[in-house]
């Protein structure tokens, strides 16, 4: 049955999702899709890391921002990471967007029940082709977090240490403080 939520979706541009995204949507494949699925655990995982990101960022004077759920446009699709950071050249370049038009340079994407393997995996080398330079993937219920770049893909878990390996060099965490 097709119904005005079926026909707006089928009708929705990427050019219209870059004008004016809806909260708490992605375009994917041609289609507005709305991002349900968060735990309470998915979200303490987004507020810890947002926290911890945030905290660093301030303390080496860096300069950028970490944000949540900002739009930004892949070369395929309209995406909102989890956690992202975006620089203070490109905060300069692009000043206030409603989508950035390109990947975030670090993003963090926390796995919810209705992800599948392939699609959480897949999304980190679409982020990587459209400019990120390190994704970390996490898995909060198997206390795992893959931090993925061009050149690399590491695995780390309870009782170990995440760190950074391309953006906000030198920032590190427990897996266990993280994922709690």
């Amino acid at each position: 049955m097709i119904t005005a939520t079926n026909v707006k979706q089928q009708i929705f541009s990427l050019e219209d999702y870059m004008q004016n995204p809806p909260e708490h949507t992605e375009w994917v494949n041609g289609q507005l899709i709305e991002k349900n699925g968060m735990t309470f655990k998915h979200s303490v995982t987004q507020s810890r890391l947002d926290y911890f990101w945030r905290s660093y960022v301030r303390s080496i004077e860096q300069g950028g921002e970490v944000v949540t759920e900002a739009a930004c446009r892949t070369n395929k699709q309209g995406r909102r990471p989890d956690i992202a950071y975006i620089t203070r050249e490109m905060i300069e370049q692009y000043g206030e967007f409603e989508v950035l038009p390109q990947s975030f340079p670090l993003i963090a994407e926390i796995a919810s029940p209705t992800d599948t393997v392939e699609d959480f995996f897949a999304k980190a080398k679409e982020y990587l082709d459209s400019g990120c330079q390190e994704v970390w993937l996490i898995l909060p219920e198997n206390k795992l977090i893959f931090v993925i770049t061009e050149s690399q893909k590491l695995c780390f878990g309870a009782g170990e240490v995440v760190s950074t390996q391309v953006m906000l060099p030198g920032f590190s965490v427990a897996v266990d403080e993280l994922l709690g």
